[in-house]
Formats: C-alpha cells, sequence, structure tokens
C-alpha cells in the first residue's frame, strides 16, 4: 500500500496560534498592569504603616480609610459574587460547563477588588485573580470572534495560562497548570494554544519587570546526596501538613458563620485585624514573596520561624475566608519555604547542616507543601523552578513533591481548587471503589463527543461503560451524564473484537469538531 504524503499545512492549528497570541497578548498586559498596580499599592501601605509608628495618632483616620475599603469590595462581590476568592475555581466550572458569567464584569471587578484586597497587605496572593482575568480576556476574546464552544473552552484556557504566565513570568507552568488543574488531560489544541498564550503573555510581563526571576535565589549548591533521606521525611511532614491546611481551608465557612455579622460584611474582618499586624510587621505583609527571599538571603533564628509561621498560616485563614478576591497560591509557597527553613534550620542545629543548605530545603518545601494542597506535583516543580530560576534541584524537588502528593493521597486529599469548586455548586458526586482492567478513553476539550450524553454514545456489544473518571472523582454513569472534557471514560470488554472497536472510536471520540 502506498500513502500520500502532503506537506499541507495545518491551518487550523495556526489560526488557533494566532489566536493564541491574542490572548496572550491582552491578557499580558492586563495582568502586568494588575501586578504593578498590587505592588505600587503594597509599597504604598508599607510606607503608611511606617508613618503610623512615629504618628499614632493617626490610627482612627487609618481604620476608617480600611473600613471603607472594605466595604468597597464587599459591595463589588455582592454585586459580582463570582468574583470571591482565587477565581481558579470559578475558571474550572466555567470550563466543565458548571458555572456561567459575565466575563466583562469579572474582569474589571476582578481587577479593582484584587488590587484592594491584595494590595492593602492582607495575606492573599495575586496569581488566582491573574488566572481569572486572563480566563475573562479569553472569553472575551472568543465572545468577539463568536466562535463554537469548544473554541471558546480553547481560549480561556490559553486565557487562564498566559495570567499565570504574567503573575509569575512561569510560562511554562503557565501551561502544565492548565492541563494538570484545569483539564486533567492532553489536548493537542488545548496545549499548543495555552504554550502560545503563556509565551506571549510573559513576553509582556518582561517588558514591565525585567528578566529576573520573581524568587530569584543567585547560586544554588546542590544538595549533597547523604542529605536525601531528609528529603524524603521532608515530603512526608509536608503532606500531613498540607492536608491539615486544607481541612482548616475547607472550614473557614462555618467558622466565619459563628460570627455576629452577615456574610456580606465579612470583609471587614482582615481589614480591622491587619492594622495591628501591619504596625509591629510592616515587612510581612501581602503575599510573601519578600519573605521567601529574606529566608534564601538571612538565616533566621528558630523561633522566629515558627512565630511567622503561625502568623502567616493564621491570617492568611482569616483573609481567604472572609471570601475577598484573592488567591492562595502564593502564601501557600510561603508558608512552604517557611516550612523549609524551619527543617532546615532544625537540621543546622541539631545535626550539623551547613547553613548554605537551607536555600534548599526553602526551595524544595515550597513545591511539596504546594503539591500536598493543590495535588498538582508537575505545576509545582516547574512553577518553582521557573521562579527561582535554577534547575540544579530538580531531583530533590520532584522527590519531596512526590512523597508529599502520596501523603496526601493516602490521608483522604482530592486537590484543594476542584473540592473549593464544589463547594460554590453543591451537589453529590456519586464515587465507586474496586479495581478492574479497562480500557481508558480521554475527552479532550475538542472533541465531538465533549458535552454528549451517554445515552448518545452507540456501544457495540460486549462493552460497558463503567466509570468515568472526572478530576479527583470517579462518577457512575447515567444516561443523562454529560461527557465533559478532561474526562476519562472506563470502558469494560471482554472480546477482541470489542476492543478493536474501542481503539477505533479512542480516534473518533477525540475526532477534530472543525
Amino acid at each position: 500500500m502506498k500513502y500520500l504524503h502532503t506537506h499541507a499545512i495545518d491551518t487550523t492549528r495556526l489560526l488557533f496560534i494566532v489566536k493564541g497570541i491574542l490572548v496572550g497578548a491582552v491578557a499580558g498586559v492586563i495582568v502586568s498592569l494588575f501586578r504593578l498596580s498590587i505592588e505600587t499599592v503594597s509599597a504604598l501601605v508599607v510606607s503608611v504603616y511606617h508613618y503610623l509608628g512615629a504618628h499614632p495618632h493617626l490610627l482612627p483616620l487609618w481604620l476608617a480609610v480600611s473600613l471603607a475599603t472594605g466595604v468597597l469590595i464587599a459591595l463589588l462581590v455582592r454585586w459580582e459574587p463570582q468574583i470571591k476568592g482565587s477565581g481558579i475555581p470559578q475558571v474550572e466550572g466555567l470550563l466543565a460547563g458548571e458555572l456561567s458569567y459575565n466575563w466583562f464584569s469579572v474582569l474589571w471587578k476582578k481587577f479593582i477588588g484584587g488590587i484592594l484586597s491584595v494590595g492593602s497587605g492582607l495575606f492573599l496572593g495575586r496569581e488566582g485573580p491573574s488566572i481569572q482575568l486572563g480566563a475573562a480576556v479569553g472569553q472575551g476574546i472568543s465572545t468577539w470572534f463568536k466562535g463554537p464552544s469548544y473554541e471558546e473552552k480553547i481560549l480561556i484556557s490559553s486565557g487562564a495560562s498566559a495570567g499565570l504566565s504574567a503573575a509569575f513570568n512561569a510560562p511554562i507552568a503557565g501551561l502544565l497548570f492548565v492541563l494538570e488543574e484545569i483539564h486533567h488531560s492532553f489536548s493537542p489544541l488545548v496545549w499548543l494554544t495555552a504554550l502560545t498564550s503563556a509565551l506571549t503573555a510573559n513576553f509582556v510581563s518582561l517588558h514591565f519587570f525585567g528578566l529576573q526571576p520573581v524568587l530569584y535565589q543567585g547560586t544554588v549548591s546542590d544538595l549533597p546526596l547523604p542529605y536525601y533521606g531528609t528529603l524524603v521525611v521532608l515530603g512526608l511532614i509536608l503532606g500531613g501538613l498540607g492536608r491539615l491546611y486544607q481541612l482548616n481551608l475547607l472550614s473557614l465557612p462555618k467558622l466565619f458563620g459563628k460570627l455576629p455579622l452577615s456574610s456580606n460584611w465579612y470583609s471587614l474582618v482582615p481589614f480591622v485585624l491587619i492594622i495591628p499586624i501591619g504596625l509591629f510587621f510592616p515587612l510581612y505583609l501581602g503575599g510573601g514573596n519578600q519573605i521567601i527571599l529574606q529566608l534564601s538571603r538571612l538565616h533566621q533564628p528558630l523561633l522566629l520561624l515558627i512565630g511567622l509561621f503561625v502568623l502567616r498560616y493564621l491570617f492568611s485563614m482569616v483573609s481567604y475566608g472572609a471570601g475577598l478576591p484573592g488567591g492562595i497560591f502564593l502564601p501557600i509557597l510561603t508558608l512552604g519555604g517557611i516550612l523549609g527553613a524551619i527543617y532546615g534550620t532544625i537540621l543546622h542545629t541539631w545535626f550539623g547542616l551547613d547553613t548554605i543548605y537551607i536555600k534548599n530545603f526553602v526551595i524544595v518545601a515550597m513545591a511539596g507543601y504546594f503539591t500536598a494542597i493543590g495535588k498538582a506535583p508537575l505545576t509545582a516543580i516547574i512553577l518553582v523552578t521557573e521562579m527561582v530560576g535554577s534547575i540544579n534541584h530538580l531531583m530533590p524537588l520532584g522527590l519531596v513533591s512526590l512523597t508529599a502528593y502520596v501523603v496526601v493521597d493516602l490521608l483522604g486529599g482530592h486537590p484543594i481548587y476542584e473540592t473549593l469548586l464544589e463547594r460554590l455548586q453543591p451537589k453529590q458526586m456519586a464515587s465507586i471503589k474496586g479495581k478492574t482492567h479497562v480500557i481508558e478513553l480521554p475527552v479532550t476539550v475538542e472533541s465531538m463527543y465533549h458535552g454528549c450524553a451517554v445515552r448518545d454514545l452507540n456501544w457495540p456489544e460486549h462493552t460497558l461503560l463503567i466509570r468515568i473518571r472526572r478530576g479527583a472523582y470517579t462518577l457512575i454513569p447515567k444516561g443523562d451524564t454529560i461527557l465533559q472534557a478532561g474526562d476519562l471514560l472506563m470502558v469494560l470488554t471482554d472480546s477482541v473484537e470489542s476492543n478493536q472497536w474501542i481503539k477505533a472510536q479512542a480516534l473518533l471520540l477525540n475526532q477534530n469538531q472543525i
């Protein structure tokens, strides 16, 4: 048999690359302005707290300003509830078809609310809002193009990738976050468009903030092999503490519900409590990137590190639990860095570890702690690598992240953003247990069966769709179950003929609709 070889250009992919560049450029500008505004406001707030330390009689005036800011944010959230929190669960819900909202309303309200929340010194991160801002840009551009639904999902995904890329100057992590955390599958059009958008957004961001990585650590000495056993122990600790963080974060609605306040005004609580923290520890305000840099450059006393961890942990819960427009991404990395510094300091004090290696534990603990909470190890490894600007620690990063992942999985932890999405759209997902040999068919975002009901699939004899794997959940399929991008269909079959049909169906299942 002869095959015809052609050199035809794939116009579909080329078109999506062009659209990805457009999404990345617009998202890069918006997120860079968002990030620049937060840094400007944060610097101003720190200066105010330094000034208040010398002029305490002005505290009532600053309290009034803080309360007014809290009221303004509360009104924004009341007008547009989908700007609450990091925004990542909302993006996942939007792509899964479980949520819908007006992209322009979210865009400008999240932009203003995020600047006020994160810039005011609360222990919140800019990355979650940046991801939602980028996704809103992708949705808006898709609306402008008036493309089909699958194209909208691809552009939303690429916008989310661009948002994370511009927030941290980490384009590869932005791509992996979309594939690992949001879609849970590999789709050619998604990764190509998302990578294009992430690289474009990063290029734009570099013009605002320069080429130096966000958490640049300088020279990082290789950790000697005899200390690799301590990395496993660190991973075990981070896995347990990460599961504790998940449980505490998910219990916040119940704790805030005990306050004598309407839920509409929870935002006032952190704006009041931040004032004494700002007066005594103005340099510890905000998401925490400056703390991570300080941990790597200075050898801190153990008691100071423990106190800093407790302070950051508790107030990050207060900040996020109030429903303010801000993320937990950077605060999690900061807490992980502090835990790494504590662990390295203990090894130095009790076991003679050279202080130059404490920096290594700060770096790997950031990835391990994020893995334990987000259950996205690849994203964590690459994100930390890009942020610190060194690839010398990939092996330690992988070892700690893998250990932490296994521990939190054994403890019953689910990816935190999926769980938060479930809280936004409460519904019970029936999960089944057990092992069986099945053929697995992934549904990608451009699949012709994305959005179809199970009853519409024409299965042959001797085959049975027994489970649908959706993120961390295993679903029992029903006739009216709607397939979503990222689903993994598990099909039981007992005949060679059916196996061959299923393999052919895999190609049809993910056939491009164009």
